[in-house]
């Protein structure tokens, strides 16, 4: 029985790489929770192991007093004396109990005990070798799918891929090979303690870290990255050393580091960019593979705007616009792309309706439309100080000129009023010609006869 307790506790040490002195812990643990389902809990009872014997000793602790008023917790110093001949009333004298009078309940209890707390080592200790190896990459197994979510096995632990997590485009199988991302660590009681994600932009870092030595020594570093997981993502590179090229370091020869890649993304297509600090070049470059004629910067409202020749709007909105999304998560800035020939027409309704504001001459209003400004509505919604730094005047002359704007912008809403009200006619064709038949049948009733006389009117 001596060697069989000490074998188990070896045996569960290698198996679950818990350490020894905690196995102890929980056997102590779990005689002390038995002894108090057979005795009651008012009793001070410990539990020792011995290393010697290999067994767990329980020990019963009790007050020595002259008169016993509490037959739990005292015991008379004549008694206490026959095991502690030096014993003195007050002390606390420990009586060792029987193991054996435990019975099968307060068995059953410790075993329950035993389970719970090696259960409880075992997700503390994956938690204390994992926490350290969030935002890392993490290979397993997939061993099972629970709800949507699949269970991967990472050899000493489990880890849980949710559903939330998982690109639509993949599948996997019981037995396959998974690479994900270490979204977070949590000390979560009924799942497993380390959630993975394939979706997070992390994942693809990391990816290209492992195929791309320069960023692993960080010559190369990412910038930014933007994905829409199973179909597309952008990656941001520069480099600190001149003589590198980021992006052809990226790329590798023949593209065998990107493919890599792509190849464990099942697939996903992948733009490699060069960073640049002005975010007029960073957006040219990230809205690739469209070309921009001109982009406008609105730095208080942070956002762009970007002119594409007419035949390039589609390419740079993208499909379904995930071109102009990512570029738009990429860079961080609103995007809005308009093509020339849209863009002219919106200039020239500006034009048209912030010149018929008072205080504006020719100048400023081209100044306001450089700015963004595309009709009165904005210069009347916008702030004194906004206006007076774009026109380099006195706040008090913007002011004056917003509130000019709203005599404007009163006058507009009228004429769209009496527009909306009395729309414009336009003829139909159809009734036209009905009409000129009509006439022509009228005008063959006065024609003169054979004899030249005027038929008389029916």
């Amino acid at each position: 029985m001596i060697s069989d307790l000490a074998r188990l506790i070896d045996t569960v040490h290698r198996e679950k790489n818990i350490p020894r002195d905690v196995l102890i812990e929980v056997l102590e643990q779990a005689m002390v929770a038995a002894a108090r389902k057979r005795y009651g809990m008012v009793r001070d009872i410990e539990a020792q192991f011995n290393e010697d014997l290999g067994e767990v000793e329980l020990f019963e602790f009790r007050t020595v007093v002259e008169e016993i008023e509490d037959e739990e917790t005292e015991i008379e110093q004549a008694l206490a004396r026959t095991a502690d001949p030096d014993c003195e009333v007050g002390d606390s004298l420990g009586i060792k109990m029987h193991v054996e009078d435990l019975g099968r309940i307060a068995a059953q209890t410790a075993k329950q005990v035993i389970i719970q707390k090696i259960r409880d080592a075992e997700r503390e200790m994956t938690f204390n070798e994992f926490k350290d190896r969030k935002g890392e990459l993490i290979t397993g197994i997939v061993r099972r799918f629970e709800k949507g979510n699949i269970v991967v096995d990472l050899g000493r632990a489990e880890a849980v891929l949710p559903k939330r997590e998982q690109v639509p485009t993949e599948t996997y199988r019981q037995g396959d090979r998974i690479q994900a991302y270490v979204l977070d660590i949590t000390r979560a009681s009924k799942t497993p303690q380390v959630v993975l994600s394939r979706t997070h932009p992390g994942l693809l870092m990391k990816l290209f870290e492992l195929e791309v030595p320069e960023i692993y020594e960080n010559i190369v570093r990412i910038e930014a990255c933007a994905r829409e997981p199973g179909h597309r993502a952008k990656i941001a590179v520069s480099s600190l050393d001149r003589d590198v090229d980021p992006v052809g370091a990226c790329v590798g020869l023949k593209g065998s580091r990107v493919q890599a890649v792509v190849q464990e993304l099942r697939g996903e297509a992948i733009d490699i960019i060069p960073f640049h600090p002005d975010p007029a070049r960073f957006i040219v470059h990230a809205i690739a593979p469209a070309s921009v004629a001109r982009v406008y910067i609105d730095e208080m409202t942070h956002s762009m705007e970007l002119i594409v020749p007419d035949d390039q709007l589609s390419k740079a909105i993208g499909r379904r616009g995930q071109n102009v999304r990512l570029a738009a998560q990429l860079t961080g800035w609103r995007i809005d792309i308009y093509s020339e020939s849209r863009h002219g027409e919106m200039v020239d309704t500006a034009r048209a309706e912030l010149g018929r504001v008072e205080r504006l001459d020719d100048e400023q209003v081209e100044t306001l439309i450089r700015h963004g400004f595309r009709s009165v509505q904005e210069l009347f919604d916008a702030e004194g100080f906004e206006i007076a730094n774009i026109l380099e005047v006195e706040e008090d002359e913007a002011e004056e000129i917003i509130e000019a704007s709203g005599g404007t912008l009163d006058q507009l809403i009228l004429e769209e009023a009496e527009r909306i009200k009395n729309p414009p006619v336009v003829e139909d064709e159809d009734e036209d010609e009905d009409e000129f038949a009509q006439d022509e049948d009228d005008a063959s009733d006065l024609a003169p006869d054979a004899d030249g006389d005027i038929p008389p009117e029916a």
